[in-house]
């Protein structure tokens, strides 16, 4: 049974935890067969659930008929595979901390993927996009329900949108560049660090809390 600590690892899970870029845009490209891996990418300098609202990318081939997630988890089921390095992180950071996925996928297949690779159970939570779609608001949650505050979190991401809704609970953010986003994107939101590699991962933690 996982063991809550007081100190707190947030994850984002799409280009952290699991290496979905591909097959991501791909089921984008047949909403928006024009849409380019930048502009797609740009999709996620805010909440990915609000990207419509900053810029519109929609054109008169994109199809309103297809549903994201319909088209993705069969696909994430079949074709995502375990970030290489990242099962042996986390089974060493869940010694020290207390792990939570916070996501924009349905929290039920994540669970799925985490159970295929023997890992649900060094998460105390995964709360995906059906608990709410708005980070901030999770975070909340997991402030709420622990009993903790932002001092005792950080979190893990791949993406400025994630980092920008970390920082508006005071939560720092540990950027990594193996993801959705490039490094000069993830540096605009003042990360603590960018790791290059999932072995670098836990010292890069242990510096944040020690700081």
């Amino acid at each position: 049974m996982n063991v809550i600590t007081n100190k707190f690892i947030l994850f984002d899970f799409d280009g952290v935890i699991a290496d979905s870029y591909k097959p991501a845009f791909e089921v984008t490209k047949l909403i928006c067969p024009s849409i380019t891996g930048t502009a797609y990418r740009r999709r996620f300098e805010g909440n990915i659930n609000d990207w419509e609202e900053p810029i519109n990318h929609h054109t008169e081939n994109c199809r309103h008929d297809i549903d994201f997630f319909t088209e993705y988890l069969p696909r994430m089921k079949s074709e995502v595979p375990l970030v290489s390095g990242m099962k042996e992180v986390i089974i060493e950071l869940e010694k020290q901390y207390t792990l939570v996925v916070i996501s924009s996928t349905i929290t039920s297949p994540i669970e799925a993927f985490l159970e295929t690779h023997d890992l649900m159970s060094h998460f105390a939570r995964v709360m995906g996009n059906d608990v709410h779609k708005s980070k901030v608001e999770k975070i909340k949650m997991v402030f709420d329900e622990y009993g903790i505050e932002a001092k005792q979190c950080v979190f893990v991401t791949d993406t400025l949108g994630d980092m920008r809704e970390a920082a508006r609970m005071d939560v720092g953010s540990i950027g990594v560049t193996w993801g959705f986003q490039f490094s000069e994107t993830l540096q605009k939101g003042n990360p603590f660090m960018l790791v290059d590699n999932p072995s670098d991962l836990s010292g890069v933690i242990r510096s944040y809390f020690q700081n």
